[in-house]
């Protein structure tokens, strides 16, 4: 990836690793645009946007691009560590394809969750990123996030992990686990953020020597 141009950043993470907190600091580091699965929700629970309301969006204005970014972008900026209930339907992924291809095209960005690491595939400029980390370390960052008890947690990481792959084996028709989907795999185990963050700058660094 050459971060001179215009790239995309995608980070696919299990819960509780705090690949969420990476990615935003990632962002920040690199001076683009954090978008999480807040703003996929935003349109489809604040704009109730389907693909086809997109398309007339999209013919109805010049600059209807720049305006859905005013609109939703802001919600990107919540934390993307706690879970939602969502049915997603093939619909719906088609909505979120167009709207992460389209923002893909006008500007760099790091993109966390959902299937980005998929639908950016074949991007020419992108970097995927997994992050996993040991369950006990999970389990404990989601107990005090979400202030639950340990077998509650415990419970809720087991449920998400197994939402999550069905989801991506039934869009993308392969496993989130499969490490030939991505550049780069870290694993939390002892890492800090700024760890994290350093060790992908690192990458990116070397990549364009």
């Amino acid at each position: 990836m050459n971060k001179n141009e215009k790239f995309v950043i995608t980070i696919n993470r299990e819960l509780g690793s705090g690949g969420g907190s990476v990615g935003r600091k990632l962002a920040e580091r690199l001076d683009v645009k954090f978008i999480n699965k807040a703003l996929l929700q935003a349109l489809k629970e604040q704009f109730h946007l389907s693909l086809e309301e997109l398309e007339k969006l999209k013919g109805a204005k010049d600059g209807w691009w720049v305006e859905l970014q005013r609109r939703v972008i802001p919600f990107a900026d919540k934390s993307n560590d706690a879970p939602a209930d969502l049915i997603t339907t093939e619909d719906v992924f088609n909505t979120e394809t167009k709207v992460l291809k389209n923002l893909a095209e006008k500007e760099s960005c790091v993109f966390v969750g959902r299937s980005a690491f998929y639908v950016l595939r074949n991007h020419p400029n992108h970097l995927s990123v997994f992050i996993q980390a040991p369950m006990e370390q999970r389990i404990q960052r989601v107990m005090e996030k979400n202030k639950l008890s340990r077998d509650l947690a415990t419970k809720l990481i087991q449920k998400i992990d197994e939402r999550r792959e069905n989801y991506v084996n039934k869009f993308a028709k392969t496993s989130r686990y499969d490490t030939r989907n991505y550049d780069l795999v870290i694993n939390m185990d002892h890492l800090k953020t700024d760890d994290a963050v350093e060790m992908i700058l690192d990458y990116i660094f070397r990549q364009s020597l």
